[in-house]
C-alpha cells in the first residue's frame, strides 16, 4: 500500500519529515543522556540515526536539545501523574505517591539533577512546575480539609517551597553527598513535617 504522505503537498511533507526527525533527535537525546550526562551532540545523532547536520539543523545548540529533552521527561511525568488517580488516594498516601513519581524521573533521566538544568523551563518559557503544581496543591487542600495537614499555611506555598525542598535534593544527589534512596526518604519526613504532619503517617494511612 502507498504510503499517504506520498501523495500529501510537499509543504506537509516536509513538516512530516521534520516532526519525525525532531522526535528521533529527542529520543536519542533521552536514550543517550539517561547514560551519560555528558555525551556529545555526535553520539546523540548516532542514537537517533540522524547526522550531525540534521540535528544541529533542528536544534542549535547542544543547551536547547538538553532542554527539548527534559522537556520530554517532564510531559511523561506529568502523564505518569495524571494517570496515577491521586486524587483517589488518602492525602498522605498521595503526597508519597507523588514525590515518588517526581523521582522516577531521576532514576530514568540523572541529567535533570544538574543544577545548571534543574529549573530549566519549559520550552515555552513558563514554569516547568506550573503544569504539576495543580496536583500537589489538590493534595494540599485535601489533606488540610481532613486534618491531615497544617491549615494555617496557604496551599501555593506549601506547594512551591516543596519545589524548593526537591531542588534542594536533587543537589545533594548531584554532589554526591546522598542517595536518592536517602534523599526520597528525607525529602518526604521533611514535607510531612512541613504540612504538620508526622512521619509517622505516612504508613499509617
Amino acid at each position: 500500500m502507498a504510503d499517504p504522505m506520498d501523495s500529501a503537498p510537499p509543504a506537509r511533507r516536509r513538516r512530516s519529515d521534520a516532526r519525525r526527525s525532531i522526535d528521533a533527535i529527542v529520543s536519542g537525546a533521552r536514550a543517550v543522556l539517561g547514560e551519560r550526562v555528558d555525551a556529545s551532540m555526535e553520539e546523540i545523532a548516532a542514537a537517533s540515526g540522524l547526522t550531525r547536520q540534521t540535528v544541529y539543523a533542528h536544534f542549535s545548540s547542544r543547551d536547547l536539545l538538553v532542554a527539548a529533552a527534559i522537556d520530554a521527561e517532564r510531559a511523561e511525568g506529568l502523564a505518569a501523574v495524571e494517570a496515577a488517580d491521586l486524587d483517589d488516594l488518602p492525602p498522605v498516601e498521595a503526597l508519597h505517591r507523588f514525590l515518588d513519581l517526581s523521582w522516577e524521573i531521576v532514576d530514568r533521566f540523572p541529567l535533570v539533577l544538574d543544577p545548571a538544568f534543574a529549573k530549566t523551563p519549559g520550552l515555552d518559557g513558563g514554569d516547568a512546575h506550573d503544569l504539576v503544581g495543580p496536583h500537589l496543591e489538590r493534595i494540599i487542600r485535601r489533606g488540610q480539609r481532613s486534618g491531615a495537614f497544617d491549615r494555617t499555611l496557604p496551599s501555593g506555598w506549601l506547594a512551591t517551597t516543596t519545589f524548593g525542598l526537591g531542588h534542594s535534593a536533587a543537589k545533594e544527589v548531584a554532589a554526591g553527598r546522598l542517595t536518592v534512596g536517602e534523599v526520597k526518604d528525607l525529602l518526604l519526613r521533611s514535607t510531612l513535617r512541613l504540612y504538620g504532619a508526622s512521619a509517622s503517617s505516612a504508613t499509617s494511612e
